[in-house]
């Protein structure tokens, strides 16, 4: 194929490039804004095999009433105008009328006007005839009035040609044509171009969409928008929103769901988040500049009606907190038809109080396919209670082809005991590869006593990215005393930000002398919100300290260690040997409130170090009858000091018989001191008796 030479040729004719190139551009200009207005997203340049050029436009998509009618009648007037003209044997005016009917659909009264226009050298018309045939089905004879359109400079017709080739194969050729369109300012042969050689991954596709974007071409813009978010996020997605080969679901938008966490026993932990349905979705990265450009071409292809591009803009927008902006887009992209719209509204009105709006968006989407807002519905219909309902949406998920949907089914049929049933949902999504369902299939295992079924469930979740199964793994080799085992995936776990993992690689590092690398661990578990880290954590800096002397006469009470603000921190959650200790830095300090304060939590709480201590700031102020029931609960709970205590206040009240009691129970709770001083004085007691 030798394009120049044709060219060439046709040149030295004369024909196709004298006549009115001018005033026919701007006619092709004003049929291609109308064309390029009216395109359906996500289609590539055209429906019907090109652009018509040289038609005047017969109405706006987005007039109104009023104004369709007034430009009907311009055109009315117009086309007669131009049917005298093109009787009497004017050239532009045959060109312009057979374009007009061509838009009309009456191919059988534009095709002689326009085989006039083109026999007088037309070059519009050669274009527009080639896409009459192409509507008839004369595909090969349209290619040729294209190619003489073309090679006069019709950037329309080079389009429609490389359009043709493409379709037929022939890359090269489709190439040169589409690339000859672009180069003329054609915005849907920039397209066209840019996705022929995204095709072959070649790297000069981004300024062809850029090219077409700035022309105003909206799913330019929305595919530009989705390279630059892409590359940002260092997504895997195509230029045009394809999976390459190493992608698997993409990027979705901000994970959600309706399913509540779940735990299982024996300390392995099931989680219970189902992800959000991630074809085509939002993606966003580290990249702010990129995510800023990315934003701009949704905003234009959005502004433009895109549905999708104002769905992306929605989810930039939520990422950054701009919610009622990010649900002005969703709603626009919704009432488009956009499920995925319909869905993050839902989340957005649910997260802001609104459930019963939330759940008008939700069924809207779910009616549409939208496996998520089935989810989302099946989780508010178990939150109510209505188990019947939230079953029927999660299979209406599961048929929509969202794995979650088997997952929440697993989780419901749990929450109600039905355990063989929640085995046989976890197996199906296990099996479909949903990661957390195969963790909580093993933890199910687990309970029945099952490891050796168990374990490979764990692994393969563990292995698909499961932070918890990998927990779970380390607590089942610790179980069998594979400590090195253990200790791998607890490791590999709290890498990954898991804090009970995180604490156990603490304590075995501490368990081997590693101090430093210890205390890492347990300060990441007690900044994940560990209140027993924070007490480890505690312990390896109160080791590094000597204890603190009450203070001087006169002196200020010193300030608080962070070895004390992280036993505080533990106290504050609850953690009963925490409270002990602090009130015990308190008391160390003089600050004999507090330390009673943090004693009494503790002993409140079952602990009856803390409520031996209490007794002991009791007696210390003179309430020794309510000491005594604070020692009475600690020794019945074990505490041999506090025994002893009893004992002695005993001895002194005279309630000798009472006193050796006491004793007794000293001596068999201990320790060895204390069981030596309860011997001693339960002989002297005995002696006292029987004197």
């Amino acid at each position: 194929m030798v394009f120049m030479g044709d060219r060439a040729t046709l040149l030295e004719t004369g024909r196709f490039v004298q006549r009115r190139v001018q005033e026919m551009g701007n006619m092709a200009d004003a049929a291609f804004a109308v064309h390029a207005t009216d395109d359906a997203e996500a289609v590539q340049a055209f429906d019907d095999g090109g652009t018509v050029e040289g038609a005047e436009p017969s109405h706006r998509a987005e007039s109104t009433q009023g104004i369709e009618n007034t430009e009907s009648t311009e055109t009315a007037e117009s086309e007669a105008r131009h049917r005298r003209a093109a009787d009497a044997g004017d050239t532009a005016s045959m060109s312009v009328l057979g374009a007009l009917l061509l838009r009309r659909g009456d191919l059988n009264g534009a095709e002689p006007y326009l085989r006039a226009a083109t026999a007088d050298g037309d070059r519009a018309a050669a274009n527009n005839l080639g896409v009459l045939l192409h509507q008839r089905g004369y595909a090969d004879e349209a290619a040729g009035w294209w190619r003489i359109a073309a090679v006069a400079g019709s950037a329309a017709a080079a389009h429609a040609l490389g359009r043709h080739y493409r379709e037929r194969g022939d890359e090269p050729g489709a190439e040169y044509w589409l690339r000859q369109s672009a180069e003329q300012g054609h915005a849907l042969g920039a397209y066209a171009l840019a996705d022929l050689l995204e095709h072959r991954s070649d790297v000069g596709a981004e300024r062809w969409l850029r090219a077409a974007a700035e022309q105003g071409h909206r799913e330019a813009a929305y595919r530009l928008a989705r390279t630059l978010e892409s590359k940002a996020a260092d997504d895997p997605h195509d230029a045009f929103g394809r999976p390459g080969a190493d992608a698997g679901l993409g990027a979705g938008l901000p994970a959600r769901s309706g399913a509540a966490d779940g735990t299982g026993t024996g300390g392995a932990r099931k989680e219970g988040r189902a992800g959000g349905r991630k074809d085509d979705g939002p993606v966003a990265g580290p990249a702010a500049g990129r995510i800023g450009e990315a934003e701009q071409w949704y905003r234009q292809a959005a502004a433009r009606g895109h549905r999708r591009a104002a769905l992306h803009l929605g989810a930039i927008l939520e990422q950054r907190g701009e919610l009622k902006e990010a649900g002005r887009w969703y709603l626009t992209s919704a009432k488009g038809g956009e499920a995925r719209a319909a869905c993050a509204l839902g989340f957005l009105l649910r997260d802001a109080g609104d459930e019963e709006s939330a759940a008008v968006w939700w069924l809207r989407a779910a009616q549409e396919g939208d496996g998520n807002a089935a989810n989302a519905l099946g989780a508010l219909h178990a939150a109510r209670g209505e188990q019947q309902t939230a079953e029927r949406w999660y299979r209406a998920a599961m048929d929509a082809g969202d794995v979650n949907g088997a997952y929440n089914l697993g989780l419901l049929c749990a929450a109600q005991d039905r355990t063989p049933q929640a085995e046989q949902w976890y197996r199906r999504a296990a099996y479909a590869g949903h990661r957390e369902a195969a963790n909580a299939l093993a933890v199910l295992l687990l309970q029945a006593g099952d490891a050796t079924g168990a374990q490979p469930w764990f692994s393969k979740a563990a292995e698909a990215g499961s932070v918890d199964a990998a927990f779970n793994l380390g607590i089942l080799h610790a179980g069998r005393d594979e400590d090195r085992a253990a200790l791998t995936w607890y490791e590999r776990a709290a890498a990954a930000g898991h804090t009970e993992a995180a604490l156990q690689v603490g304590m075995a590092l501490l368990h081997h002398g590693e101090e430093q690398e210890a205390e890492r661990h347990l300060r990441c578990a007690a900044g994940g919100g560990s209140a027993e880290a924070a007490f480890r954590l505690a312990g390896v800096l109160d080791s590094r300290q000597p204890p603190p002397g009450p203070p001087g006469l006169g002196e200020p009470m010193p300030e608080k260690t962070e070895c004390e603000a992280w036993y505080e921190r533990a106290a504050e959650q609850g953690h009963r040997r925490a409270q002990v200790r602090v009130g015990m830095l308190a008391a160390a300090r003089g600050d004999l409130e507090s330390a009673a304060r943090w004693y009494r939590e503790a002993a409140e709480s079952g602990s009856r170090n803390g409520a031996f201590n209490l007794g002991l700031l009791l007696a210390r102020e003179g309430s020794e009858r309510e000491a005594a029931l604070w020692w009475s609960r600690a020794a019945n709970d074990g505490h041999g000091r506090a025994a002893l205590r009893l004992a002695l206040l005993a001895a002194r009240r005279g309630e000798l018989t009472e006193g050796q009691r006491w004793c007794a129970r000293a001596v068999e709770l201990g320790p060895a001191e204390v069981a030596e001083r309860a011997a001693r004085l339960r002989e002297a007691l005995h002696q006292e008796l029987t004197a």
